[in-house]
Order: C-alpha cells, then structure tokens, then sequence
C-alpha cells in the first residue's frame, strides 16, 4: 500500500468521514452511538472542532479518504483546558495497514504544537472488540488510566470502557500558557 498523505480535513471530505463513521457506529464498539449521523450533523461536529482550535486530520491515498482523527475538549470545564480527547476512525478496508498510527502520531503532533498537555484516548470496549485501538495507542505511548466496567450497552452486550493517557509536549511540568 502506497503511504498515504496525512493532512488537514477538508468539508469536502465529509461523505466520506460520514460513511467511515457509519460503519463503525452500525458494526463496531469504538462509537456508542446506536444511529449513525447524517453529513449534515458530522458537518456541524467538524466545523465545531476546528472552531475550537482543534486539529481534524485525513488519511489521503489518491484522493480516496482512508480514515480520520481528530481532537477535541476532553471536558468544558476551564481547568481541562490543556487536555484533549482523540478520536480515529479507519474506512474497513484500510484497517490494520498502519493509517490509524499515521493519523494518531500526526494528531499528537499537531496537539502539542497548539500548547496543549495530554491527551486522552476513550476507548470503547478496550478489552474486547476494540483491542486494535488499545494496542494502537500502547504503541504511540499511552498508559492505561483506567477502565468502567459495564457502562454501556451495545450489540446485544455491555461494554467497557477503558481510559488511555499520553502526555504531550512539556507535559505537567510546567503551568499552561493559556
């Protein structure tokens, strides 16, 4: 496979962000949304991101959207700040073929060039069907923080949820600049 290009999504992108997105909320546990959401509504949650400053990636190989990531607030509250939540989606096809590592590595580049401290990833079923994700972000980095049992409910099962954690740039050791 021809490594794909990692850049800033675009609107233009959305029907295919949209159908990436589907698929897994129809037949995965990463989302835990029951319907997916029109174009129209993951317009709406992408240009919400980029006004909060956040970075909202593609994976581009030949013009054909291979997956995305994005950050945004982890929590409203002020204090969080300088903590970012990601979230990375990959079309079925390109699963396991090293687009979910490109897109999270530039991800956590482009946090850490906006000041912002750690990042956290929640991953949806960690210890069972979305094991592909937790490995992902073990080899990027991130610790396990910790892990709800049984907090959702999707596929005819309850799922867990597990909690990851990856510092970034100066981390805590130093107060934020904004």
């Amino acid at each position: 496979m021809t490594t794909p290009t990692i850049r800033p999504a675009t609107p233009a992108d959305i029907p295919a962000i949209a159908g990436i997105y589907a698929h897994a909320v129809l037949h995965g546990t990463a989302s835990w949304e029951l319907e997916p959401p029109g174009e129209a509504e993951m317009l709406r949650r992408y240009e919400a991101i980029l006004a909060g400053s956040y970075p909202y990636l593609a994976a581009d190989r030949n013009g054909e959207v291979l997956g995305y990531a994005y950050a945004g607030a982890y929590r409203p509250r002020p204090a969080y700040r300088t903590t970012v939540e990601n979230s990375i989606y990959i079309a079925p096809a390109a699963q396991g073929l090293g687009v979910g590592g490109l897109l999270l590595e530039a991800l956590m580049s482009a946090c850490t060039e906006r000041g912002f401290r750690q990042m956290i990833a929640v991953i949806g079923d960690g210890t069972g069907a979305s094991v592909g994700s937790r490995r992902l972000h073990e080899k990027a980095g991130f610790r396990l923080i910790g892990i709800a049992e049984k907090v959702g409910f999707k596929h005819g099962r309850w799922l867990d949820q597990m909690l990851m954690q990856k510092e970034l740039g100066e981390g805590a050791s130093t107060p934020p600049s904004f």
